[in-house]
């Protein structure tokens, strides 16, 4: 019973909670909280009629609800009724508030017509004034826009482009951005970078033109340039002299009156020339407008191409420098030729030089300077070359002054130019190979125009004007009354004149090269020793040769040439007096014309030795002996004496010389007359003798021996003139006296009579 008792409990536990289940599910699918598939699956839980339980309990639900909605229907009726019954008795009050309401409405609109009317045009007043304002509001924002483009056309158009770059840089970071909505502004937006290639291309081409300019105008700025340091030079060098009260105090007089002259001349032309400039220098920007460089170099910095620009122009002034550093073929043909050259380029580098110091990187001292070099190179180079071409010394001398221009011009704008000074330098000894030349053809026609006679004098005055030319000191001769003759000829003072204005000349290329007075003293004595030992002695040397001149001329020419030797001091003295420095100074040099005219002198000398023994050969030619004569005509031959009588008036002339000279040519005469008469005797063609042609022989001998005797030439000792026949004497006493015996016996020793005849010459004559 208990079990049985236990297991209802248990089966009314079970269906106590199944109803609770069932009533949580009914409470679920009233709520509509949880879904509906999960409520329904804990119902069917696989329990047998587990559906139809729930359905029981689902329609019991359905009915509790029904009932209770019936008792409150039932509840509420009345109230529902007495509602309705309410409601019909205010339809009437309804209709009429209606009718009411709705006339109101209509004479409300009947009268709210016009106020609609004039609200809504107040309305659209409203909508116009706020749209003005917002247009006002709109074109304030876009007017600076419009006024900076406006601006910019502006200057696009007067040619104010570094401007209008500022310009489009403010439109385009401060104006354009705040009305970038706009289509104008894109418009605009889209122009800028036009106008920038615009303005790159106006400003490129003002450049070409600008290069082109200088490049025609580069002339006239050297020009210009050299013309202002030429002038400041000048003025410079004239003031230094002026106030140099010692200045040339030493010099010759002749030479201290024409620089007198000159440095007033100077002075007065540099004032003048002051005067006339100094309102106004014109200078290389005076000469060439640099804006369009300026503007170009802004405009390109300011549109990030600096470097851009900077190689261009650097790369086309290359190209013209190359153009201007070519010279002309026919430059060296005048000096116009070489001046441009020089002008163009100095206004070549003047421009440079201007570019240089205004602008900032636009190029460089190191730019400058490797232009400069290149550029000097090649200027030396053609100097080099075109001055070899020029053979006229005033050329040459032009061509230094315009190099000594062209390079204190440039040293004044800090270019280096030692090495143009240096080319000086050679170009300075083609000119003194030009002035030997020159003064070659001067000695030349000095010589041909001589008279090679001592120059007449007929007052003092005519003695005072070759003392001036030439410093002749004779006491003896200054004791003579006029007329009278100086020992030389005219050409003396006239070469001695000609010797200083050679020292002139080579002075003249030597001022202005920077050196000092000692550089200067010591080039003037070299390149006179030059006109001395080679141009002066080549003349003399060639003058000896000619065959026109004679032995008169010959011993003019010594007694020249000694005058001249003795003035080589007076030209040191020269010198010196020119280049103001001393002649104790260790360094100086000294003139080598001592030499020349020794040497000189030396061949005129052996000139006359020859040509005495080829007169002597022309009377022995003219010699017609008969050889077979029975006796002596009893007197001497004719030809003999006439070549006696040249002879004697010969040695008359030489009384001039030298006594050592006059001796020599006489002993040289008398010794080739005796070995010609002795070859005469031993010709191989003369087959026989007679001993009446060795006595006409012995008669000619004789007379040779009595000019001997007679001391044509004084300053011979005892017989030592007659020596020059005793081989003849001999032989011919050996043959008259036919002393054979005594020759024979005597042969070998110191004290035989005939001593100086040879055996073989005694025998070839005495087979004849």
């Amino acid at each position: 019973m208990a079990r049985k008792s236990k297991s209802n409990l248990s089966e009314l536990f079970i269906e106590e909670n199944k109803d609770q289940i069932y009533e949580n599910a009914l409470a679920e699918i009233q709520s509509f909280e949880l879904p509906l598939g999960t409520t329904l699956r804990s119902v069917y839980d696989d329990q047998p009629n587990a559906h139809q339980k729930f359905m029981e309990k689902l329609d019991a639900c359905i009915r509790n609800h029904d009932r209770e909605i019936e008792k409150m229907c039932n509840f509420h009726h009345q109230g529902f009724v007495d509602a309705i019954t309410e409601l019909l008795k205010v339809r009437a009050d309804a209709e009429k508030l209606k009718v009411q309401v709705t006339d109101t409405n209509r004479r409300l609109q009947d009268a709210g017509k016009e106020v609609i009317a004039q609200t809504e045009e107040i309305i659209r007043c409203r909508v116009q004034q706020r749209n003005i304002t917002t247009v006002v509001e709109k074109l304030q924002l876009c007017l600076p826009v419009l006024e900076m483009y406006s601006k910019l056309k502006e200057q696009m158009s007067v040619k104010r482009y570094y401007s209008a770059l500022k310009t489009m840089e403010q439109l385009e970071n401060l104006y354009l951005p705040r009305v970038s909505q706009y289509r104008f502004c894109q418009i605009m937006i889209e122009n800028l970078p036009k106008l920038r290639e615009e303005i790159k291309e106006i400003s490129m081409s003002d450049l070409k033109d600008f290069l082109e300019s200088i490049r025609k105008h580069s002339d006239r700025i050297g020009e210009t340039a050299m013309k202002q340091a030429q002038q400041q030079k000048t003025f410079s060098t004239a003031l230094q002299k002026q106030n140099n009260v010692n200045y040339g105090r030493n010099m010759h007089l002749g030479r201290n009156r024409i620089l007198e002259s000159k440095n007033e001349i100077t002075l007065k032309r540099t004032f003048e020339d002051e005067d006339e400039h100094e309102e106004e220098v014109l200078t290389a920007q005076d000469l060439v407008d640099f804006s369009p460089v300026y503007r170009c170099l802004h405009i390109y910095s300011v549109l990030g191409d600096g470097e851009i620009f900077e190689n261009y122009y650097r790369k086309q002034r290359r190209k013209q420098a190359r153009l201007v550093l070519q010279p002309q073929s026919s430059m060296h043909e005048t000096v116009e030729g070489y001046r441009r050259y020089f002008s163009q380029i100095v206004g070549f580098f003047v421009v440079e030089d201007h570019i240089l110091h205004v602008t900032q990187g636009l190029v460089t001292r190191t730019y400058t300077d490797e232009l400069w070099n290149m550029a000097l190179s090649k200027i030396i180079a053609v100097l080099r070359t075109h001055s070899s071409y020029c053979s006229d010394p005033d050329l040459v001398l032009e061509l230094k002054n315009l190099i000594v221009v062209f390079a204190d011009t440039l040293q004044g704008y800090g270019f280096p130019v030692n090495r143009l000074f240096d080319l000086l330098f050679e170009i300075r000894d083609q000119y003194n190979e030009t002035l030997l030349k020159k003064w070659s053809g001067l000695f030349r026609d000095i010589f041909e125009a001589d008279n090679y006679s001592p120059i007449p004098i007929a007052n003092e005055e005519e003695y005072r004007i070759v003392i001036s030319k030439f410093p002749f000191q004779d006491p003896e001769l200054d004791k003579q009354s006029f007329p009278k003759k100086l020992p030389m000829s005219q050409s003396v003072p006239q070469i001695y004149m000609q010797v200083k204005e050679f020292i002139y000349a080579s002075l003249k290329f030597s001022e202005s090269l920077h050196r000092s007075s000692t550089e200067i003293d010591d080039m003037l004595r070299k390149s006179t020793n030059l006109l001395l030992t080679r141009t002066l002695s080549s003349c003399l040397q060639n003058l000896i040769k000619k065959p026109h001149i004679g032995l008169t001329e010959l011993v003019q020419i010594i007694i020249n040439t000694t005058h001249l030797e003795q003035a080589c001091k007076y030209l040191e003295d020269f010198i010196s007096n020119v280049t103001n420095i001393s002649q104790l100074t260790v360094h100086t040099a000294r003139l080598y014309g001592l030499s020349t005219f020794k040497d000189a002198r030396h061949a005129a000398e052996g000139e006359i030795y020859t040509k005495l023994n080829q007169k002597i050969d022309e009377f022995i030619q003219i010699a017609d002996y008969d050889w077979t004569m029975s006796e002596s005509d009893g007197r001497a031959s004719g030809y003999l004496m006439d070549l006696i009588n040249f002879l004697r008036s010969t040695f008359q002339v030489f009384t001039h010389l030298p006594g050592k000279v006059a001796q020599t040519a006489c002993m040289s005469a008398c010794q080739h007359l005796s070995m010609s008469l002795m070859q005469m005797l031993l010709d191989t063609e003369l087959k026989q003798i007679s001993m009446g042609a060795i006595q006409q022989f012995n008669l000619d001998v004789i007379q040779c021996e009595l000019f001997a005797s007679s001391e044509p030439v004084p300053g011979f000792q005892g017989d030592t003139l007659q020596l020059a026949f005793i081989d003849l004497r001999q032989l011919l006493d050996l043959f008259m006296v036919w002393d054979w015996s005594t020759y024979l016996a005597d042969y070998g020793q110191a004290t035989s009579k005939y001593l100086r005849v040879n055996p073989s010459t005694a025998l070839t004559l005495l087979e004849k």
